[in-house]
């Protein structure tokens, strides 16, 4: 009698731990929407599958269908793939079910595909799920997920850690993960990072993925991290930890991102000294590039900072907003009044070489990149509670968007060489420094400027390097001033100056067409009444108490442009001379 071949088929196909019970493998829930702007071969649509295996866990068990090549072993929970034998295949994975103790851990020598479609998966010694392949996954997200990994052992490392192998997080992979579907994520993290590749992380679907992390980084792209699309929301409480991690570039170009950074700052000690680390929403060593999506960051722990980055900045388009209310760690820094001061009888911070991996501070600054910044568009808002809120330590360059930053004890906006402010909406307020602050020359040709500090002398409201041999040039754009401006700056035309504006209200800027420029409201309190204004070098009007609709307010609600603007009287003015600014 011949043997029933489709019945061995079958069977072959099952692989269990609990019994034979045959699963029913139902449609793929991937996607087929168009991979155009996408990049090369980062869309699942763009790859064929040889095989889909289901693996689906319970508490006591994982069971397996769909095995016809033997890749996948089973002991009780702990499932273990190893397609290494066969480099013709491309297999995805759907994976399903819950268990409180259980995990998946992946060899492979080509891509695959992981759908998550209802896993509820927990390991008490290690990682969830465990990708030991180099190559491209794909990670389609469909139904309701979650992941969470296990506590450290007394060496530091996961009880199930293999020698010889990473292991970084509750979801860890050695290569590219790229990320899609509809569906929701959760990993929560309590020994290391939440989501972790040594590659790339991608994320192009409208998926949602919530990430904690007690003591590691929530999100980890050691070579890039790219959002297009989805929902993220990622919390991370350990010291020094971030956000959003990589050592390479970090770009955003849609989606919906919402981050939290509480840790303090961490101390490691090198063979040079110690070096300091301090949590952050994200944390970029390459190019960090946003052109859309909406960007949200509070930063709460000592030495904090929303984003910060050891390269240059580009801020093409898309919301950004980032509060930052931590105090500032150690003795020396940036300074300002509640952060580390400077030395006696001189500004404070200077020369005090903070962000040194020598130095013994970490300033809580909003968004600050070791290189060059440039904002062309977009709308950013940043606040800081004890030190600069943005800040570039090369040159700062604005062309478009709105920009507004605000700092309690610090420069509101502050860059290391020139800063060229040539277009867009710019706002720096500060109660305790400058309002914007150029270590530079400060250019303003084009931009609309409300400056604010309301600290008084010395402190003013534009502030070029007149001590090195720099100057305020103010050539074209608009430009109101509340506590003075650094003497001896070039002025292109005619400036305006007054002290009669009044404190707390609204005014407005019209040019010499009776045109309005800006809005601003005044701060309720100023240690130095003094208001330049600006715009283009031509005749002006400036009108005190005025009422403005309240749709449309730029800059946290102190500014307005293109609404309605009525009542109020004119104020007069008189013709500025750069030598009656404040000087340091």
């Amino acid at each position: 009698m011949k043997p029933n071949l489709t019945l061995i088929i079958i069977l072959a196909s099952l692989s269990s731990a609990c019994g034979s019970d045959l699963l029913e493998t139902t449609e793929d829930p991937v996607e087929t929407t168009s991979a155009s702007g996408i990049g090369e071969g980062d869309f699942i649509s763009e790859s064929e599958f040889n095989r889909t295996v289901s693996i689906a866990w319970t508490d006591g068990c994982a069971t397996v269908s769909g095995d016809t090549d033997g890749f996948v072993s089973v002991n009780g929970t702990r499932v273990t793939v190893n397609s290494t034998a066969d480099t013709t295949k491309v297999v995805k994975y759907v994976l399903s079910g819950t268990c409180s103790d259980g995990s998946l851990k992946l060899y492979s020598l080509r891509k695959q595909a992981l759908v998550l479609n209802g896993l509820r998966l927990s390991n008490s010694g290690g990682a969830a799920i465990d990708n030991q392949s180099d190559k491209r996954t794909f990670v389609v997200v469909e139904g309701d997920n979650a992941l969470q990994d296990g506590l450290l052992n007394d060496r530091g490392d996961y009880p199930d850690a293999t020698e010889g192998e990473d292991l970084k997080a509750a979801f860890f992979s050695e290569g590219q993960l790229v990320f899609s579907g509809s569906g929701s994520l959760s990993v929560t993290a309590r020994g290391k990072a939440g989501i972790t590749s040594d590659d790339y992380l991608r994320f192009v679907g409208t998926q949602t993925i919530e990430v904690t992390s007690e003591t590691g980084h929530a999100l980890r792209g050691k070579d890039a991290v790219r959002i297009d699309d989805g929902t993220i929301a990622a919390t991370a409480k350990g010291d020094g930890k971030k956000g959003i991690s990589s050592d390479g570039p970090v770009t955003l170009t849609g989606g919906t991102v919402r981050l939290s950074a509480q840790g303090g700052v961490l101390a490691e000690t090198t063979g040079t000294g110690t070096e300091l680390s301090g949590a952050a929403g994200i944390k970029s060593d390459g190019l960090f590039t946003m052109s859309g999506g909406k960007l949200e960051i509070t930063a709460s722990g000592q030495g904090g900072k929303g984003i910060s980055g050891d390269g240059n900045a580009v801020f093409e388009g898309g919301t950004v907003s980032v509060r930052v209310t931590g105090s500032n760690y150690g003795s020396s820094g940036s300074g300002g009044p509640g952060g580390p001061g400077g030395r006696p009888g001189t500004r404070a911070g200077w020369g005090s070489g903070q962000d040194s991996t020598t130095d013994t501070s970490k300033g809580a600054k909003g968004i600050k990149f070791d290189g060059d910044m440039t904002i062309s568009g977009g709308v950013i808002e940043v606040v800081s509670t004890n030190n600069e809120a943005l800040e570039s330590k090369g040159k700062l360059t604005v062309t478009g968007g709105i920009v507004y930053a605000f700092s309690q004890s610090d420069d509101a906006i502050n860059s290391g060489g020139d800063m060229n402010l040539s277009g867009g909406l710019v706002c720096g307020w500060s109660s305790g420094n400058d309002g914007i602050d150029a270590n530079g020359n400060l250019y303003i040709n084009g931009a609309s400027v409300y400056a604010v500090t309301t600290k008084g002398n010395p402190e003013v409201a534009l502030d070029a390097n007149t001590e090195g041999g720099k100057k305020l040039f103010l050539q074209s754009g608009s430009l109101i001033a509340i506590g003075g401006i650094e003497s001896g700056a070039s002025i292109t035309g005619t400036a305006y100056s007054t002290s009669s504006w009044s404190k707390g209200a609204w005014h407005a800027l019209y040019d010499d067409e009776g045109k309005l420029v800006f809005a601003t409201k005044a701060p309720s309190s100023s240690s130095n009444n003094t208001m330049v204004v600006y715009a283009d070098g031509k005749g002006i009007t400036l009108q005190g108490g005025v009422s403005v609709n309240e749709d449309g307010k730029i800059w946290a609600g102190c500014g307005c442009t293109g609404l309605d603007v009525s009542g109020g009287s004119a104020i007069a003015l008189s013709s500025y001379s750069p030598g009656g600014g404040m000087f340091r």
